[in-house]
């Protein structure tokens, strides 16, 4: 019997995320507003587009399938971190959010501003987790579909995220005003 490669421990800390995402999904509160779905769908086309990109073999074709790193384990132990970093400051949002998360844009009946935890430093950690991860599946695979991937979802979570906030702006008005002047967007300081 062998061990396992290092694309299938990459793979260990996503499938954690999913499970995880899953089971947490159940618990959360009755939405008093929302996204349009056009938007809600959008994202998640450009989503799944990055997650196949950096998890099917099928989309290694053409300048996709190159790489842009050289295949060496050290390389790959890094991303392997990286993604287990991610995965796991998204985790921690998540937790932090309890139920008032969504998968969506929506604000929850009796929403309140959370700035605990990851959010402390900036107002968007499950993204930048998710950002992360994907940055380090991108170094474990090596191949620019991954570098692909990791755009998409940087544009896409920035685009959400900039929907998100204006609804709590809306929402909260000064409070989140003095909230977004002292953390960062996706990343502390930025």
């Amino acid at each position: 019997m062998t061990g396992l490669s290092l694309w299938q421990i990459e793979l260990i800390p996503w499938y954690v995320f999913a499970v995880f995402w899953l089971i947490t999904a159940l618990r959360t509160r009755r939405v008093k507003a929302a996204e349009k779905s056009a938007d809600r769908l959008a994202t998640l086309a450009v989503m799944c587009v990055a997650f196949f990109l950096l998890f099917d073999d099928r989309w290694r074709t053409g300048p996709l399938d190159r790489r842009f790193l050289l295949a060496e384990n050290w390389i790959a132990w890094a991303g392997i971190v990286l993604t287990c970093l991610g995965v796991a400051i998204a985790i921690w949002a998540r937790l932090c959010l309890g139920e008032y998360w969504s998968a969506r844009v929506t604000l929850k009946e009796g929403h309140q501003l959370i700035r605990s935890g990851p959010y402390r430093y900036v107002r968007h950690p499950i993204y930048t987790g998710m950002l992360l991860g994907a940055v380090g599946a991108t170094l474990v695979l090596g191949e620019w579909r991954g570098v692909l991937a990791v755009v998409l979802i940087l544009a896409t979570h920035s685009r959400k995220a900039a929907r998100e906030e204006a609804l709590l702006r809306a929402e909260f008005g000064e409070e989140y005003a003095a909230y977004q002047r002292s953390t960062g967007f996706l990343f502390p300081g930025l």
